[in-house]
């Protein structure tokens, strides 16, 4: 039994760095939209260029990471959640509006990922 908790916390521990890793990959994004924003090789573009170069080397060092201790389908499962962190990044750092079908999509999203992570039934314990 103590072994299982012990799985659980383990589990819980690198889904939490999971959705770290997926927040990581959206600022990749948003940094890209920066570096668009700015002239090319200006002094802007190169800094937003180079923070997303490296936002993404550390988003892929976090994932590879996360697929030695998590189901590769769990983890595969979950990256649907870099849309809403790129929403609320959008919304945050470049005042875009967020619509309603973009919040009707998020709440799909979620619910998607919830359902996915629910015990099957008549089996014990959860996917993740």
């Amino acid at each position: 039994m103590a072994v299982r908790q012990d799985n659980q916390k383990s589990g819980s521990v690198w889904f939490a760095v999971l959705h770290g890793a997926l927040f990581v990959s959206a600022c990749a994004g948003m940094f890209g939209k920066r570096a668009s924003l700015s002239g090319f090789m200006t002094r802007g573009f190169i800094l937003y260029y180079g923070c997303m170069l490296l936002a993404l080397g550390v988003y892929a060092v976090i994932w590879q990471q996360v697929l030695k201790h998590l189901p590769v389908t769990a983890a595969y499962t979950m990256r649907a959640v870099t849309v809403i962190w790129g929403m609320i990044l959008g919304h945050a750092v470049f005042g875009e509006v967020i619509s309603a079908k973009q919040i009707t999509g998020a709440v799909i999203v979620i619910t998607g990922c919830i359902l996915y992570s629910l015990p099957e039934p008549g089996k014990e314990g959860h996917r993740l």
